[in-house]
């Protein structure tokens, strides 16, 4: 999610305007809307200190705004915090362990997630009793979705070639009806 959509999330959450939000920054009355509105669109993006000025506004931390470093143990909690506000991710115990599930009555983007993990799981499921290798359980990772059968949450794409040749084939259609 980028940084304009976690600034309109957040603004949302905390029942702000953008001209209030914009106000509250500093912005003159009369364009503190249409500024946030470049913001949260995505047209401008926030510097550094205004990150930072934001981030205190909604009483968030300025990690929560930026599009997070997933290279980062910080930048990887907010990836999965952002999951969470947007697909539903949840973190529960059970047996002592911490587990990630997903609410699929969140919505649709929570329910497709479900569905494109219960495909990777059974994937790991198929690597864990041997009845794929791991070969196989990365190439399926690494070229996800191509190599993916269920085929619930892709647009299938005609090849090249196949997209050529229908073109030349209506064409010659069109061609013979003149």
């Amino acid at each position: 999610m980028a940084i304009g959509e976690r600034i309109h999330f957040f603004r949302i959450l905390r029942g702000m305007t953008q001209k209030y939000l914009g106000m509250a920054l500093g912005f003159p009355e009369k364009s503190a809307d249409v500024r946030l509105a470049q913001y949260e669109n995505g047209s401008r993006t926030p510097k550094a200190d205004l990150t930072a000025a934001l981030a205190q506004i909604l009483e968030v931390s300025p990690h929560a705004l930026a599009v997070p470093d997933i290279d980062s143990y910080v930048g990887l909690m907010h990836t999965l915090f952002t999951l969470e506000d947007r697909y539903g991710l949840k973190i529960c115990e059970c047996d002592g362990e911490i587990h990630l599930r997903v609410d699929v009555f969140q919505g649709k983007d929570a329910a497709r997630l479900h569905e494109m993990l219960c495909a990777w799981g059974e994937q790991a499921a198929k690597l864990k009793s041997g009845e794929i290798s791991k070969e196989d359980y990365d190439r399926w990772r690494y070229r996800y979705p191509e190599f993916d059968t269920t085929g619930h949450w892709h647009k299938v794409v005609p090849s090249q070639g196949l997209s050529d040749l229908l073109v030349e084939e209506f064409k010659k259609l069109s061609d013979k009806e003149k």
